[in-house]
């Protein structure tokens, strides 16, 4: 499942954070999503790594913004909100979102659970986002995409300034 989605509101509190420390999500991927990456020849490039693969996430709790008006807005059952910051030269490898803390916190689920990508600014030269076999530039803040856990996508900087983009994940209504 897969649509463009919209989500206007103000942004200036998610983008006033200070960075937060840089982490990589490619290690877990190469190997709780291998189904994705043993169509490559040699599996996982082993060429992806920290240096190239850097985000600064930040979560927020319903303290730090407004879980209500992102429900309303976006359709969706917030459980899970995160910034994050993709510095330049910095790639997401090609996979698919697990929710693997909404599954913790939900073993029981049956409801469909999305992620809600929205860049909190205007396009840049360099910066995209490539989902299923279409690449995606030239947005606006607030244009996003909303999809489930069979959608692939990558996610990627190679501009000069950094990528902004909020994650609302939830269950949808």
């Amino acid at each position: 499942m897969h649509r463009k989605i919209l989500l206007d509101i103000d942004y200036t509190n998610f983008l006033s954070q200070e960075k937060p420390e840089g982490a990589s999500c490619s290690t877990h991927q190469a190997v709780e999503q291998a189904d994705i990456h043993q169509k490559n020849p040699g599996g996982f490039p082993k060429s992806f790594c920290l240096e190239n693969t850097t985000i600064h996430q930040r979560w927020w709790t319903k303290e730090d913004c407004d879980y209500d008006e992102l429900n309303n807005k976006l359709g969706i059952e917030t459980i899970t909100v995160s910034t994050i910051i993709q510095p330049p030269g910095n790639c997401v490898p090609l996979h698919r979102d697990t929710f693997y803390k909404i599954k913790q916190e939900y073993p029981e689920n049956k409801r469909v659970i999305v992620r809600c990508n929205i860049f909190m600014q205007d396009w840049k030269t360099g910066h995209f986002v490539q989902y299923d076999d279409k690449v995606d530039t030239h947005w606006k803040q607030g244009d996003g995409h909303m999809w489930d856990d069979k959608v692939l996508h990558i996610g990627a900087n190679a501009g000069m300034e950094d990528k902004y983009t909020l994650q609302v994940s939830g269950f949808l209504k």
